[in-house]
């Protein structure tokens, strides 16, 4: 290649005879190399800083696994809609959510390391650490418990329970129903297992069932009945509802993590009450036997009976938590002789070291 072509003409590139002195061309030309290699590694350094920060941003999101407490449905929405729309991710975790099931003991799987945390329910964390299971409530989704009795539309209250049959589970006698039959004076002579089928119900109008808001009076309605549906928690029933639950060891070793965890998950629960379009989208996803009419009916049950946003979530924000309540939940199974209250500290059962700050308004 001839040299003009290759750098330029003499007068182009202030070459000897271009009027410049030697010394001056050489100054120059030392200076378009300086020039030439700084440009050069800055470009290396600023690709180096690059590499590094995916490097680090990789590393930073932390794997998370959390375990629901059944089928996906539109009660977990918070947490799908913190996973759709990029709130744990830009919180940096990496959150993995896995559902439970009839078959699947949660707390189990907790302690055996299967899951980084669980939804929980307080009573269940109660009588884990009474049989030695060091687990502890971070936040709860809802502030209360959507535990609750259907009954046919001429029962105006659950003061008219007397006389009624009561269909209650076998979890539900070493929880809720010794509180219900103490509260209205009501008998074991009143109660008849229940099966989790409503054609019982729907074939006897003087019977009464456990049930959620949105599941069981769903069906019945489908089915052409007229249920009424009493929740536990307006009467005075103390649990927190759809909480998040991990174990003392996750808690001192990664109390960081979680904070961001009970962050996001939060704040989906805020942006699942707006628009919950994301969430249920994978809702139906892992779960394709929800359908939209199921979903729709859920949400606005959760918006009528203000579990998400009611009480001390009005003026604490989402997720709070007190010590009445876990002591009020304490002091009920005491009373009912279904915890040993020499075996466990309640207070050991919960922190709000991730709530109390927060302030996640609804």
């Amino acid at each position: 290649m001839p040299l003009a072509l290759a750098w330029g003409s003499r007068a182009q590139r202030g070459a000897p005879g271009s009027g410049t002195s030697l010394a001056a061309w050489h100054r120059m030309s030392f200076t378009g190399v300086a020039m030439s290699l700084f440009t050069r590694s800055l470009r290396r350094a600023a690709t180096l800083v690059a590499a590094s920060a995916l490097s680090w941003s990789a590393q930073a999101q932390e794997a998370f696994t959390f375990l629901t407490s059944w089928y996906a449905q539109a009660e977990h929405g918070g947490f799908y809609q913190a996973l759709a729309t990029g709130l744990y991710k830009k919180a940096g975790l990496d959150v993995t959510i896995k559902m439970g099931g009839p078959q699947i003991n949660g707390m189990q799987l907790l302690a055996a390391g299967q899951a980084d945390a669980v939804m929980g329910y307080d009573i269940a964390v109660l009588k884990g650490r009474e049989q030695g299971l060091e687990a502890v409530t971070i936040a709860a989704s809802f502030q209360k418990d959507l535990q609750g009795l259907m009954t046919h539309d001429d029962v105006k209250s659950l003061a008219e329970l007397k006389g009624k049959t009561i269909l209650v589970a076998t979890s539900g006698r070493s929880t809720w129903w010794p509180w219900l039959k103490t509260r209205y004076g009501l008998s074991e002579e009143q109660t008849r297992p229940y099966t989790f089928n409503i054609q019982p119900f729907l074939a006897d109008r003087n019977l009464a069932q456990q049930g959620y808001p949105s599941s069981e009076p769903f069906s019945a309605m489908k089915a052409g009945a007229k249920p009424n549906f009493y929740l536990f928690a307006d009467a005075g029933y103390p649990p927190y509802g759809t909480t998040i639950v991990t174990m003392d060891k996750t808690l001192k070793a990664r109390p960081e993590v979680l904070r961001r965890f009970v962050a996001a998950s939060m704040e989906g629960w805020k942006s699942f009450m707006a628009d919950p379009s994301p969430a249920i989208a994978l809702i139906k996803k892992d779960n394709p036997n929800m359908t939209d009419e199921i979903v729709a009916f859920a949400i606005r049950r959760m918006k009528e009976l203000e579990v998400l946003t009611g009480g001390d979530a009005k003026v604490a924000g989402i997720g709070t938590l007190r010590d009445e309540r876990f002591k009020a939940t304490f002091d009920m199974l005491v009373q009912h002789n279904l915890i040993d209250p020499a075996k466990v500290d309640y207070r050991k059962s919960y922190t709000t070291q991730f709530v109390k700050d927060l302030r996640v308004m609804p």
